[in-house]
């Protein structure tokens, strides 16, 4: 349930105010915990951006688009409409964690950084379709900010 909060108050603060405005003090109050609860669950705001995403694609709409892709790998019509709408999805989920993190892809690296966590937060996603991996999912979210907080410092 905090989690939950926390995420919710995550992301409607980086909508309101940008990365550079959103904090773990301010997602707390938004969320209407304490800082220290805030922190026991996203140390960092970088963990709670890849924290919404791991758990965006371990969610329903993630598992009902892989039942799509498996049936378009043998459907010639749905796999030419599902790659056109997959492409386009995938443009605007990169643009928009570009944005959240306030980072330019034109900065040697920073492409492929973003375009990585997305993959692996999509592979989390795959893992946790068969048992529930929420456990481990937590701990690889926790060590991915930090590798992402470190290589968006150095593209700063």
């Amino acid at each position: 349930m905090t989690r939950q909060k926390l995420l919710e108050a995550a992301l409607d603060s980086l909508a309101a105010v940008g990365y550079s405005g959103t904090s773990v003090a301010v997602v707390a109050a938004r969320a209407g915990v304490s800082r220290g609860a805030a922190q026991h669950h996203f140390p960092t705001r970088t963990e709670a951006i890849v924290g919404l995403l791991a758990d965006v694609y371990a969610g329903p709409l993630f598992r009902a688009a892989l039942h799509l892709w498996v049936a378009a790998s043998t459907e010639e019509p749905l796999r030419q409409q599902i790659v056109r709408l997959e492409s386009h999805v995938g443009r605007q989920v990169h643009r928009t964690l570009l944005e959240v993190l306030e980072v330019d892809e034109r900065t040697p690296g920073v492409r492929e950084t973003v375009q990585g966590v997305l993959d692996m937060v999509r592979g989390l996603g795959l893992a946790d379709l068969l048992t529930d991996d929420s456990t481990r999912r937590r701990g690889i979210v926790r060590q991915w900010a930090k590798i992402l907080d470190q290589a968006l410092a150095d593209a700063r």
